[in-house]
């Protein structure tokens, strides 16, 4: 039986890289001239941290065009809230989903069985398994899937005759 598995993947090393071209461009600014200004990474956790509001918002467009140029989608970001931090300081974590969280999986089951396709999905762990008896109503429910929304970046992979 024909399936597929949705799933949303972000590559860790691209991020890497986009934080270590953010930091470089930091470097040659003017105005982030002697400014504390910096991003890091810790596993799927971003910290932005600047001496004001008006940096930091500097800080994630930058950062943000750097991901759209690395291919990374910006909807596999959730930004927090800006906190003070030591020093008149603001800090910002961003985390970065990575695979298809539960509450998500079942919205999208629930949209797949709505729009009456000849398919059947299930949640497996972090991605969503669709099985159907031929290839052209998995296609068809890609293309469904692909035209929804569900505040994830989503992949197709695994597909098998």
């Amino acid at each position: 039986m024909p399936s597929f598995d949705v799933v949303s993947k972000v590559d860790l090393q691209e991020v890497d890289n986009a934080l270590n071209q953010t930091m470089k461009e930091i470097g040659t600014r003017y105005d982030f001239k002697g400014s504390k200004a910096k991003v890091e990474r810790n596993e799927e956790e971003l910290t932005l941290s600047a001496e004001d509001d008006y940096k930091l918002g500097q800080l994630d467009d930058l950062l943000s065009q750097r991901l759209v140029k690395r291919n990374i989608d910006l909807k596999a970001l959730d930004r927090g809230k800006v906190e003070n931090a030591a020093g008149n300081a603001v800090r910002q974590k961003i985390k970065v989903k990575v695979g298809v969280d539960t509450e998500t999986g079942k919205k999208i089951v629930k949209f797949i069985k709505d729009s009456k396709l000849k398919v059947q999905a299930s949640i497996q762990g972090d991605q969503v398994r669709v099985t159907g008896k031929s290839r052209d109503d998995l296609q068809t429910a890609i293309a469904a899937l692909r035209g929804e929304e569900f505040g994830l970046p989503l992949q197709f992979t695994n597909f098998r005759d």
